[in-house]
């Protein structure tokens, strides 16, 4: 009986060794990581027939790092994301998550990748409220369980008054939405947020910030065992010190951090008025050429604003501005013929596409592409080689846009083959593309053309809107 007991206890033993598993290797056995976020510009999105969004991108490389593929879940609301992950129902939640004190009675937390302050948010041409006090005369919104939330809290002692709404439904974006719309007065949002929708919602402006910077990090259940947050914090490490978190914060935000309220607001106009005519044309030459149609219309409205019979004062001419040799090798006679010039410049786009090392990776390949569409691949190439000459990589953009404006300074381009350029002329010119394009994207989200291929297993369920 002694010894059936004693095997009884070994068994007991066993069992319970083998479902105290560690967390990181029930991942590795699944073979899958399970991630919550939410939608949104900054986290996880739909881009053309890709899914996009920093988070879900970081979330990718960690999925890759592991060795495991990436299921994504998004909640319904961030209530219940908190509360699906502090309960172990998912692996972390990369969302854009503040850590609060709140949050980290709850939830553990892996490294800070990145910083946000809370701003409050109103509309272009109403009352500017100047401080906190001043939120009574007005009906302010925020997200429900969000920090926002607790932030409002720690002014509620002192200012009894002080009132507001907690949505369950909406989102940050939502409400952004809802004050753009003169629905409600105020709402508050993280920095990066408002960055990433300020071209959506051109009349909406910062107030105020509320907050001091607050850093932002993926969120595990308190009862995660370390093992996978162990991996998390060597990961990050990585990926700083070989300046793939830089490249990636470059890639959402690099472009949006200049804002031009005037130019987005013509630009919505003309999408409606002026692109209509072309747009066939544009789909036309992108189907021949290889590119996605909204990067030739954002190339093109950057050059000419949508106007077939733009001139500039250094000749240039037609839709695409193309110079006169260009026209001669791309074999056009006239500039200013819609076809004739939008052929001509997605060509000559591919062309420069074409003659750079087969090595470079997308999205930097087209985006050095067109710097040379801007400059001349000869300043490109000057631009590359003191990019490696400075122990950066040439080959991708963020590195590559650092050194144009050098070329600029005598004491640089003296050392170059093709000399002096405007070399910050092309970074702003990529900048303003990309915004365009971007918008071009949002815009057109909920079409058929821009839903996401059917065999992509990474989306459990899409947005009718985003």
């Amino acid at each position: 009986m002694k010894l059936i007991s004693l095997l009884m206890i070994l068994l007991s033993l066993l069992i319970a060794c083998d479902e105290a598993k560690p967390h990181l290797e029930e991942i590795r056995e699944r073979g899958e990581l399970h991630v919550l976020t939410r939608y949104g510009p900054t986290t996880y999105y739909v881009k053309g027939n890709q899914f996009a969004g920093f988070e879900y991108e970081l979330a990718q490389l960690f999925a890759e790092y592991l060795n495991v593929k990436l299921k994504i879940t998004v909640p319904d609301n961030l209530g219940d994301m908190l509360k699906l992950i502090e309960h172990g129902k998912a692996d972390m939640a990369a969302a854009g998550l503040a850590i609060t004190l709140e949050r980290r009675d709850r939830l553990h937390f892996g490294p800070v990748y990145q910083e946000v302050t809370q701003q409050l948010v109103y509309r272009n041409g109403n009352r500017i409220p100047q401080n906190i006090t001043d939120l009574s005369n007005g009906q302010l919104e925020v997200v429900a369980n969000s920090s926002h939330v607790e932030q409002l809290n720690s002014y509620k002692e002192d200012i009894p008054e002080l009132i507001w709404t907690e949505n369950k439904e909406l989102d940050s974006n939502g409400l952004m939405e809802l004050v753009e719309l003169e629905m409600i007065d105020y709402t508050i949002a993280d920095s990066n947020d408002l960055a990433a929708n300020q071209t959506l919602f051109p009349e909406l402006r910062v107030a105020f910030d509320l907050s001091e910077p607050q850093s932002l990090a993926w969120a595990m259940p308190l009862s995660e065992d370390g093992s996978l947050s162990a991996k998390m914090i060597t990961f990050f490490e990585q990926i700083e010190e070989s300046g793939d978190l830089d490249r990636l914060i470059e890639k959402y935000y690099g472009h949006i951090r200049r804002f031009d309220y005037i130019d987005t607001r013509t630009y919505y106009r003309r999408i409606q008025t002026r692109l209509p005519q072309y747009e066939p044309l544009f789909k036309k030459a992108a189907e021949k050429y290889g590119f996605d149609w909204r990067l030739l219309a954002a190339i093109s409205y950057q050059e000419s604003h949508w106007d077939s019979q733009a001139v500039s004062s250094t000749g240039v001419r037609g839709l695409m501005m193309l110079t006169l040799t260009t026209a001669e090798e791309m074999n056009i006679d006239d500039r200013e013929d819609p076809t004739q010039s939008i052929n001509a410049g997605a060509g000559y786009l591919a062309s420069m596409v074409a003659r750079l090392p087969e090595r470079i990776s997308e999205p930097d390949k087209t985006w050095i592409a067109l710097a040379a569409y801007n400059l001349g691949l000869g300043h490109v190439e000057d631009a590359r080689i003191l990019t490696e000459n400075n122990s950066k990589n040439p080959d991708l953009w963020p590195d590559i846009k650092e050194h144009l404006p050098l070329l600029a300074k005598k004491k640089w381009y003296e050392r170059t083959r093709y000399g002096y350029a405007r070399g910050g002329e092309p970074v702003r010119y990529i900048e303003n593309v990309r915004r365009y394009y971007d918008i071009l994207l949002q815009d057109r989200i909920g079409n058929d053309e821009t839903s996401p291929p059917a065999n992509i297993n990474t989306l459990q369920t899409l947005p009718a809107a985003l």
